[in-house]
């Protein structure tokens, strides 16, 4: 059996104070996370990132920034993850679009609220992330290199 780990995207959007997350149903109830996703094959990080994005919360999202590369496994799953997270901008919602399978919504939160919902992240991942992004770290995109 050949091992490898699951690359995801996710996309760590912050506005006036308060963080892009979305609520879903997952294996383990229902839970929040970042818009966050699957490399698809064939697929850019950073393709993937807005992709992921609009599909979950309908709105459109530019990556600007890499703001980390987090490895996590998964113990009740035996999985490991390889996230890509990036931070960049907002430009146009889809007020109509229906989306993705199993988000309930896409809600703002501020640090606290995201910190007192600890224990209904998808991962550690997702406040890590947010911590990461209030410290200020921030990576340029060629950092990552796409060779088609």
């Amino acid at each position: 059996m050949i091992w490898k780990p699951h690359v995801t995207v996710a996309a760590v959007i912050e506005r006036d104070g308060h963080f892009l997350l979305v609520e879903e149903e997952t294996e383990d109830g229902i839970l929040f996370n970042q818009p966050a996703g699957h490399l698809d094959p064939g697929e850019s990080l950073l393709a993937a990132c807005a992709r992921e994005t609009l599909e979950e919360t309908a709105h459109y999202f530019t990556p600007e920034a890499l703001l980390g590369v987090y490895q996590w496994h998964h113990p009740g799953r035996d999985r490991t993850y390889l996230r890509f997270a990036y931070t960049g901008s907002l430009h146009g919602h889809e007020s109509g679009r229906t989306l993705d399978d199993g988000i309930l919504r896409a809600i703002w939160q501020t640090p606290e609220e995201i910190l007192a919902l600890q224990a209904r992240h998808r991962s550690p991942l997702v406040w890590r992330c947010v911590e990461d992004y209030l410290a200020g770290k921030r990576f340029p995109l060629n950092l990552v290199t796409h060779y088609a």
